[in-house]
């Protein structure tokens, strides 16, 4: 069984798939890391994100993989692991600008689904249930308001020492949502199967049980 669960940044589309996915006993694959390993690659090699070109051909001479340690996803650029510098503000707005780009989408599209061929997955994205999974017997479009999505990140960012300006960090989600709903290719949209969950006033594991149940009348 495919669960497919998209949304906008910030809306805690990795969060919540990692935890249905660790009740439902089901493989978490977490595509956006995938691209955010090729806008690391590309920012490690001080690549110009209008460079299209350049961004393609590194692309389709990386190795990039996931791989299990214990129950904890790992992503893999040419042999290394990369999973610790994905979360990076800048990585994420990178991604962003790679992601639209026909080789590196083609490049990650296969193995994304044939992880999904052959096990019980969640997957999380911008454009599953509309594009790589279309099939899925499960989609959720998960979201929540700009300012919310903000504050969230803001929270994250404060926890870990630094000292964020909230609304420079509202300013770069709502430039990031422009960009992935007006792109040429998949745009991120709400599948019209998908079921709407709107998480601003939800907790996290109020938003897990809604999935969970959704799961279950579909026959998980």
């Amino acid at each position: 069984m495919n669960i497919a669960i998209d949304g906008p940044a910030g809306a805690g589309k990795s969060t919540i798939a990692k935890i249905v996915s660790a009740k439902l006993g089901y493989i978490y694959v977490d595509t956006g890391a995938m691209f955010r390993a090729v806008a690391y690659n590309c920012a490690q090699l001080n690549i110009d994100p209008e460079d299209k070109e350049r961004i393609a051909k590194v692309s389709s001479e990386s190795d990039i993989s996931i791989r299990y340690v214990g129950d904890s996803q790992r992503v893999f650029l040419n042999g290394t692991d990369v999973t610790d510098h994905l979360r990076d503000e800048a990585v994420g707005n990178m991604a962003s600008v790679v992601a639209p780009i026909p080789e590196v989408r083609s490049i990650l599209l296969e193995l994304q689904r044939k992880l999904a061929r052959e096990n019980d997955v969640v997957m999380d994205g911008r454009d599953i249930g509309t594009c790589v999974l279309p099939d899925a017997e499960l989609k959720i479009y998960l979201t929540a308001s700009s300012a919310v999505r903000a504050k969230r990140r803001y929270d994250e960012l404060v926890a870990k020492g630094e000292t964020p300006d909230i609304d420079v960090i509202e300013k770069d989600i709502i430039e990031r949502d422009e960009r992935d709903m007006n792109r040429e290719i998949a745009p991120l949209k709400q599948a019209d199967d998908a079921v709407l969950v709107d998480s601003s006033y939800m907790t996290i594991d109020e938003v897990a049980d809604r999935i969970i149940s959704l799961a279950h009348e579909a026959g998980a």
